[in-house]
């Protein structure tokens, strides 16, 4: 049932790739690596690392500062929503709202960068695996379905990912947080530290601990050390944080069995009936709009878990007339992504001759202690959350509400520092509900003729719980540190799905075909030699940061492809 463009011409690889951020980096770097000839299609324009315009700028050397132009901003409107992901020295690494637009019954954030690395350039490098604590949960809780695997299945994927990429930290022992492989963590500030000793010795031991980045604190395979420049979102040309562009792209061009295709929109996954596989990927060039049939025996998309399954329910056929792979109908259903903005802050006047140094790019964190033992069990809400936040002091910028000061008492005032402050903010996990989805609007198109995604997803009761424990939780740990002015906040409004950035679901993960769209190896359940390793495969979200888990998944859901290809099974 697919539209018959006319096809101009066909190219053939052992594998394909759809989509070049973080997971789909690691498919090319795998998949190349193991000698297959990898064709990696970008629907953006090609960025070699390095090519990151604006990592060199200070603030003053931006026309307006801190904003974009009116006419810029108003084709951004959507992708604005977060505050940052539009500031001049980021907003290019965003998409246009009027060139690639989407529509929502109730607020949805979708955050997008088209370009080779996509969000790998972008993204905010905390890295924290899963624990059985959440690989479980679903089937203990009775919460739509049980994850087909277990944390000693992902673990030594976990090692391989976090060897090659870099991550720093310091381990815990905490098994709902598994330690890694390590390199030496960032340290903490004067204040931070006295908080940590602080909420572990009055709240009953809770941790916290530097964040695990993927942020290097010294060289690693050729990349250079962070320079301490927090300036990571608009590229980084000493390589001192993983990109694609960085590191796995390199490494995967390296073996000679890799071609980049930038400027290429995948239409959708072909299917041939006739063997019940996917035979390659239809693509619409973006420039012009030529149209190419890709083939190759294995299928990897890795285009994000909104673009993946799009792209899934674009590719209909007389045997999936819902959306290739979609017998169960769960594809596009279990939209998730973690609920934020709300914590709390506070001041001390201790520490007043302490400061630090650079600018880390780096927080601290504080891991689940909600749910995780009987002990900790709440009765009002499952799951839970966990926090991020820092220390620092503040400079003179707060001179601009000193109206009071003039002359001397204010240029003295304005050079030497304000008080420490310390914020928290936490991240909460949100179940898997059917009702919350993602669908096409075939009626509406984009410029290249591909349908709009239209999202209809929201908070549920057990997250609005879960936020007013967020909040004292928070507001109680800075009392526990003797810290004053403690304001806490709870921003739910702009907390809308989406916002985190870490949207998943919506091609879960599952045991039994007639409750979800892939296997224990990310294969379509109906079609096996396709697999999808990026968000839309995550069974339920927990509360940590997702990207290590991409990784690792889609190292795994390689070796297990390749090995099925020797087999000749796929």
């Amino acid at each position: 049932m697919s539209s018959a463009p006319a096809i101009t011409r066909q190219e053939t690889y052992d594998a394909i790739v759809v989509g070049s951020g973080i997971s789909g980096g690691w498919a090319a770097k795998e998949l190349a690596e193991k000698g297959l000839k990898v064709l990696l299609l970008e629907r953006g324009r090609d960025v070699k690392h390095g090519d990151y315009p604006t990592a060199m700028l200070d603030a003053w050397d931006f026309a307006g500062r801190n904003r974009i132009t009116a006419t810029a901003a108003g084709r951004q409107e959507k992708q604005g929503r977060t505050g940052y992901t539009t500031h001049p020295a980021s907003a290019h690494w965003f998409a246009d709202d009027v060139d690639h637009p989407y529509a929502e019954t109730k607020r949805f954030d979708w955050m997008r960068g088209y370009h080779v690395g996509g969000r790998s350039l972008t993204w905010g490098r905390q890295s924290y695996r899963f624990s059985n604590l959440d690989f479980e949960a679903n089937a203990k809780e009775g919460v739509a379905v049980d994850w087909p695997i277990r944390y000693a299945d992902i673990a030594p994927w976990y090692d391989h990912v976090e060897r090659f990429a870099g991550i720093s930290g310091q381990k815990e022992g905490l098994p709902q947080l598994p330690d890694g492989e390590f390199l030496p963590p960032m340290e903490m500030n004067v204040l931070e530290k006295h908080v940590k000793r602080s909420i572990a010795d009055r709240l009953g031991g809770r941790v916290m601990t530097i964040g695990r980045a993927a942020n290097l604190t010294r060289p690693h395979l050729g990349r250079g050390t962070c320079q301490y420049r927090n300036r990571c979102s608009r590229g980084c040309p000493y390589g001192a944080y993983f990109s694609s562009n960085a590191s796995t792209l390199p490494a995967a061009f390296a073996t000679g069995n890799l071609t980049l295709r930038p400027f290429a929109v995948a239409a959708e996954v072909l299917y041939d009936g006739a063997r019940g596989r996917a035979s390659g990927v239809r693509v619409v060039d973006t420039v012009t709009l030529e149209v190419i049939d890709y083939r190759a025996r294995i299928v990897f998309l890795c285009a994000s878990a909104v673009a993946s399954t799009a792209l899934l329910l674009n590719s209909v056929s007389d045997r999936f007339p819902n959306g290739l792979g979609n017998d169960s109908g769960e594809l596009g259903h279990n939209l998730m992504d973690h609920h934020f903005k709300v914590g709390a802050s506070g001041i001390t006047d201790a520490f007043a001759d302490r400061y630090f140094r650079g600018a880390r790019p780096n927080g601290i964190y504080i891991p689940r202690f909600r749910n995780v033992d009987a002990k900790s069990r709440r009765q009002d809400y499952l799951r839970g959350f966990g926090y991020q936040g820092s220390a620092s002091r503040s400079d003179w910028t707060r001179g601009i509400r000193e109206l009071g000061l003039f002359g001397g008492e204010f240029k003295k005032a304005l050079v030497t520092p304000g008080p420490w402050q310390f914020g928290i903010g936490a991240w909460g996990e949100c179940l898997p509900y059917h009702a919350n989805h993602l669908k096409l609007d075939r009626t509406r198109r984009d410029r290249w003729g591909q349908p709009i995604v239209v999202f209809d997803c929201g908070w549920k009761e057990n997250e609005l719980a879960m936020r007013k424990d967020m909040q004292a939780s928070a507001i109680e740990m800075l009392e526990a540190a003797g810290l004053k002015e403690i304001k806490g906040y709870d921003d739910v409004v702009n907390s809308a799905p989406g916002n985190c950035i870490h949207e998943m679901g919506t091609a879960r993960m599952g045991r039994d075909p007639r409750t979800s769209v892939l296997n224990a190896w990310n294969q379509v359940h109906a079609v096996p030699n396709v697999f999808v390793t990026d968000g839309a495969c995550m069974t339920s979200n927990g509360c940590v940061n997702p990207s290590l888990t991409y990784m690792a998944l889609t190292a795994r859901a390689c070796d297990h492809a390749v090995g099925e290809m020797r087999k000749l099974n796929l």
